[in-house]
């Protein structure tokens, strides 16, 4: 009795390092992925160009983040999680170390994209997890702490993005990241063991060079396709067009070589199943409805004067980003707990249903009353970031195959990014396109409205997510 007592006393130790090493590992990559945000105009002016450049240097780091997303988790079930997570990190804090010293914006942008390596953190985090954690109850409790950090970090990134910009400059956040990158290193290589279920099992690089080109090439095809919405453009419309194609041809590519090879990054059996495309449609569908809603859509009209309420940037963020951001981290562990007892699908699609609640608050009511506006984006933190964005991610890990347990959830991180990029070319075409009515609110409207079809949308494709039954407490 005394040793099991003794065991249960050390499991319980180990697993609480493992959370603080993989808490520090998501909150160095979220604060690495957001504290930006409020720092663009000074970084800007710092390096002597316009936003639209400084721009692309973010957009570049979510795309390396969704490329690198595809395969590392697969490779870190060959080579070691712990590994691969520790070298993301170490190329996360390196990246920062560019960033701070660039002489000029070609090297923030080499920066950027070498901090990219570390989009798969929250995915491998949980992976992790769940080979070290068994019981389905605290994993799913664990699981929601660690995920709720990827909605941001109660929403205090922002605002330490923005107090370190105005009064120590930008480079003074990439320094503070590198602080964290290494911080984050330290607690995973001291807390952290190690596990690699594929060890010696080649890695099929030949798949992995046609999906990184088909995702990157629709990516980058989405990117100049938003364009299109400002400002028509043959050339741009034409190479938007020429790497849609280039995506489809490498994806069909990606197929072929996948039926062929003898160790696969995936086998096409598992691409055909319902535990495979059913999420990875949900996740898309949903980020498309909701992303550039709370994130572009929402702020802007708020801040604008007409039809807006004319707020500030600063009383904005307070009023509507950070209320969001905060609710999310407060009830992530809430539904990560929740999921195992009623059931992952069953909590995904309350939390989708609360979504478009949100989203109908925002259009027929917040468009007109700021209180409500606030109402139906603290609505959406709860529903969306507290508890779909959790289920989403959880969802990735605890479907994902056994004997490829890093595939799904890096194939949902792609999903995740490529639903943002939809997010910003579908529902800012419809706001240009609808520019022209005589009711500047009215455009707006139709705006959140194409947000609200899409989540529903993505709510029946819910609908054909099976239950992770290994991964539930059954009665």
């Amino acid at each position: 009795m005394t040793t099991l007592i003794a065991d249960t006393k050390s499991t319980r130790a180990n697993v609480t390092a493992l959370v603080v090493a993989l808490l520090a590992a998501c909150v160095a990559f979220q604060l690495n992925a957001s504290m930006l945000s409020p720092a663009l105009v000074t970084m800007g002016n710092e390096l002597h160009t316009d936003q639209a450049v400084i721009g692309l240097s973010q957009t570049w780091f979510f795309t390396a983040a969704a490329l690198f997303s595809l395969f590392l988790p697969r490779l870190s079930d060959i080579v070691g999680r712990k590994k691969i997570l520790l070298g993301m990190m170490l190329l996360m804090a390196v990246g920062s170390v560019i960033a701070a010293l660039a002489p000029d914006v070609t090297w923030l942008f080499v920066g950027r994209i070498i901090q990219g390596v570390s989009g798969p953190t929250v995915p491998l985090c949980l992976i992790m997890l769940r080979s070290a954690v068994s019981n389905p109850r605290q994993y799913g409790a664990l699981m929601g702490l660690i995920t709720a950090v990827n909605g941001g970090v109660a929403g205090v990134d922002s605002f330490v993005g923005g107090y370190f910009a105005e009064n120590f400059g930008f480079r003074s956040i990439f320094w503070l990241m590198v602080f964290l990158g290494l911080a984050a290193t330290v607690l995973i290589a001291v807390l952290a063991g190690e596990s690699k279920p594929a060890a010696g099992t080649s890695m099929d690089w030949l798949g992995v060079f046609f999906i990184v080109i088909a995702v990157g090439a629709l990516l980058t095809a989405l990117n100049e396709g938003s364009k299109l919405a400002t400002a028509f453009s043959a050339d741009t419309l034409t190479l938007a067009a020429g790497l849609t194609v280039v995506a489809a041809v490498a994806f069909f590519a990606f197929w072929t070589v996948e039926k062929r090879a003898k160790s696969p990054m995936v086998e096409t059996v598992h691409l055909r199943q319902r535990s495979t495309w059913a999420p990875l449609l949900t996740t898309t569908l949903t980020m498309t409805g909701t992303f550039a809603v709370i994130n572009g859509i929402v702020p802007a009209y708020v801040q604008a004067a007409d039809p807006g309420f004319g707020v500030g940037p600063t009383e904005m963020s307070l009023l509507i980003l950070t209320p969001y951001a905060l609710l999310g981290w407060l009830f992530g562990p809430i539904s990560g707990r929740l999921a195992p007892v009623l059931g992952y699908t069953k909590v995904l699609r309350i939390g989708l249903l609360g979504s478009l609640a949100a989203l109908a608050i925002i259009a027929f009511l917040g468009l007109t009353n700021l209180p409500m506006m606030m109402v139906g984006t603290a609505l959406l933190g709860i529903t969306y970031a507290g508890t779909v964005n959790i289920m989403l991610n959880g969802l990735g890990v605890v479907l994902s195959p056994p004997g490829n347990p890093g595939f799904l959830p890096g194939m949902n991180a792609g999903a995740f990014n490529l639903g943002a990029g939809l997010s910003f070319l579908v529902l800012p075409a419809a706001l240009v396109a609808t520019s022209s009515l005589a009711d500047a609110r009215a455009s707006y409207l139709t705006v959140v409205v194409v947000g609200l079809a899409i989540t529903t949308a993505a709510f029946a494709a819910s609908l054909l997510i099976p239950k992770p039954i290994h991964a539930e407490v059954t009665a």
